[in-house]
């Protein structure tokens, strides 16, 4: 196949090529926004391995099966493929209908992944040594040995920047949104969270694998929606901006793509909050990263709470790439995928940078 994968550790190789499994096809038509739709082609892939991830794959129909580029989805914290695709509003869609080959995986333990029995994650690192490794190497395997863009939305933006630098050869540039590179800088509430997650690991209290479910958080916000979606919300840390979603948008993003919490990962970010480095001491994916050149753009939201521009900005103040971009929109952190604006902010952006690179 001839990629080149760096570092020694085997674990951070591809895995051996193998026969594409596609557990379904279908065509249909689906929406893109309000009332854009067209119809795509559907495809539920499933990696072989020890991990039994899942991704959903979408194509134009009228392309006649050609696409421009493959582009890998890594969802956040706490989500499923379905950040990326409601039924009202899809940035999935629309990378699809722009022409390009899309694949909306869910990491292990969320979403179809968790249906087909992969756990959840001990820590992070997980997702960057295993999870997208066989991610890419299905997209691959699929496509002609054509190496996707990763577009990553927070935590996913994150694990893409770990991952990369291992992969080289295999990925064709890093797109992230809302990734908080110093985790918490810019937030006054998250830097409090910070210190007693960081007091909790100095005094050895033990790690916790036990995920928390988000469906009944989401089921609670959803019922006082219209409080939730006011200035007198109570939780200082909403993850959406008032008034960035209509109230069916909010309601679908709150019902499908909030998914499980990881209370290890939870307690992995807020580490790295307090250590003030991304993927903490005992990680070198600081040095791998920003030695990496590889395409990069990182896009901030400035309403956004979870992941203010001042915590998304280092990264690429701090990548050695020859090519790297950084944009701020007026999102929210939810907004920033299906936001009322995100179709004439987020979308158009990050699908004029791939198609720049693409293209090239």
């Amino acid at each position: 196949m001839g990629v080149e994968v760096g570092g020694p550790p085997a674990r951070h190789r591809l895995p051996a090529r193998r026969t594409p499994l596609i557990l379904y096809g279908r065509t249909l038509e689906q929406t893109i926004d309000r009332h854009e739709r067209a119809t795509f082609v559907k495809e539920l892939v499933v990696p072989g391995g020890r991990v039994p991830l899942a991704m959903v794959r979408k194509r134009l129909v009228s392309n006649g099966g050609g696409t421009r580029a493959p582009i890998l989805l890594v969802h956040g914290f706490g989500q499923n493929r379905y950040a990326w695709h409601l039924p009202a509003r899809s940035f999935a869609n629309h990378l699809a209908r722009a022409g390009y080959d899309v694949f909306n995986l869910d990491l292990r333990g969320h979403g179809r992944s968790r249906h087909f029995g992969a756990r959840t994650p001990r820590s992070v690192d997980e997702y960057v040594v295993e999870d997208l490794p066989i991610a890419i190497e299905e997209v691959l395997s699929h496509t002609g040995n054509r190496a996707p863009f990763l577009v990553g939305h927070s935590l996913g933006g994150l694990v893409s920047y770990a991952a990369a630098p291992k992969l080289k050869g295999a990925v064709a540039g890093i797109a992230s949104i809302g990734s908080p590179y110093h985790f918490t800088r810019g937030s006054f509430s998250l830097q409090a969270i910070a210190l007693v997650f960081d007091a909790m690991r100095r005094i050895g209290v033990p790690h916790v694998g036990v995920p928390l479910p988000l469906y009944p958080v989401g089921a609670f916000i959803r019922s006082i929606r219209r409080v939730a979606d006011s200035p007198f919300y109570p939780i200082p840390l909403p993850g959406w901006h008032v008034g960035a979603l209509e109230p069916h948008v909010l309601d679908q993003h709150l019902r499908l793509a909030f998914d499980r919490a990881g209370i290890q990962e939870m307690r992995n970010m807020f580490e790295w909050g307090a250590q003030k480095r991304f993927g903490g001491h005992a990680q070198d994916y600081v040095e791998r990263f920003e030695e990496m050149d590889l395409p990069l753009f990182v896009l901030a939201g400035m309403n956004d709470d979870l992941a203010p521009p001042a915590s998304v900005r280092p990264a690429f103040e701090r990548s050695r790439s020859k090519d790297k971009t950084y944009k701020t929109v007026p999102l929210g952190h939810i907004d920033l995928l299906v936001g009322r604006d995100a179709p004439l902010s987020t979308w158009p952006l990050v699908t004029n940078w791939i198609e720049k690179r693409s293209a090239a």
